[in-house]
């Protein structure tokens, strides 16, 4: 039997890339694992958002691993996004990695930005690459470096952290706020990994990122900042008698939408 990391796997090798969309909690990943998407991740903004914390400071620990209990019995493979790490040494970080391989997650983002805005240790990144995959060597790591969410560096500076993270034992590579096609283009073809771009509405679409030999597309935060656009449009059209956006799941589906996952995860018990 095809476990959800072998799936997951095979998914950022496939005709198409993986378009993943990213979940907050449990009725969002539900949601869209209801909606035939074939794999999940976590948005660590969203994450933080729920929780009433920060995002990329590592206060969420306990928040993602909680998540990640739940939906690790969905009916699809699903990555969590784990910020820097949540630990401070390679081998702490190994170790929520085995804890999350364990529950039957197929996958981590791990990043390389830090909350004052700079960029980790090279070194030090490549030895926590490095022990998750020992630990834990069915996850799919996905080494993300922020050098172009932090203005850190041209596609030179990238490509350089990128190989190094392959070399260190890397399953996926991972560059948010690459746009240009350009720099798209000289990433794929500098690093013998799939590559993972951010989807940028309005920078971006899905044909054209296949086009460059992308081959995972996240949707990051968007989401949780479209629901949460909704959530007040609604209130407003609600209190102002404006009108109700049509197509809304009703209390019913909701309440199916519980009663099946809770089947999902019973089933992976």
């Amino acid at each position: 039997m095809t476990t959800h990391a072998e799936t997951f796997r095979a998914l950022h090798h496939a005709e198409r890339p993986l378009v993943l969309p990213n979940a907050w909690d449990h009725a969002s990943a539900a949601a869209l694992a209801a909606a035939g998407f074939a794999a999940i991740g976590t948005t660590s903004l969203g994450v933080a958002a729920a929780a009433g914390k920060p995002d990329a400071t590592g206060e969420t620990a306990a928040e993602t691993l909680a998540l990640a209990r739940r939906l690790a019995g969905l009916p699809c493979p699903v990555s969590v996004d784990i910020e820097g790490g949540f630990a401070d040494t390679p081998e702490g970080v190994a170790e929520i990695a085995s804890e999350l391989a364990a529950l039957g997650v197929a996958g981590v983002n791990i990043e390389d930005g830090r909350p004052d805005g700079t960029l980790a240790d090279l070194g030090e990144r490549c030895e926590t690459i490095a022990a998750v995959k020992a630990r834990a060597p069915e996850l799919f790591v996905n080494a993300r470096t922020d050098t172009y969410w932090l203005g850190a560096g041209d596609p030179g500076a990238t490509i350089a952290r990128l190989r190094a993270f392959a070399e260190a034992g890397a399953d996926g590579v991972f560059v948010p706020g690459v746009a240009d096609a350009g720099d798209v283009r000289a990433l794929v073809d500098a690093v013998d990994l799939p590559l993972n771009v951010l989807f940028l509405p309005g920078r971006h679409t899905v044909a054209g990122l296949a086009t460059l030999g992308v081959r995972r597309i996240s949707t990051g935060s968007l989401l949780l900042r479209a629901a949460l656009h909704a959530v007040v449009g609604t209130a407003r059209a609600v209190a102002g008698g404006g009108d109700i956006p049509a197509g809304l799941p009703s209390y019913a589906d909701v309440q199916d939408l519980v009663t099946t996952c809770a089947d999902w995860v019973l089933d992976q018990s």
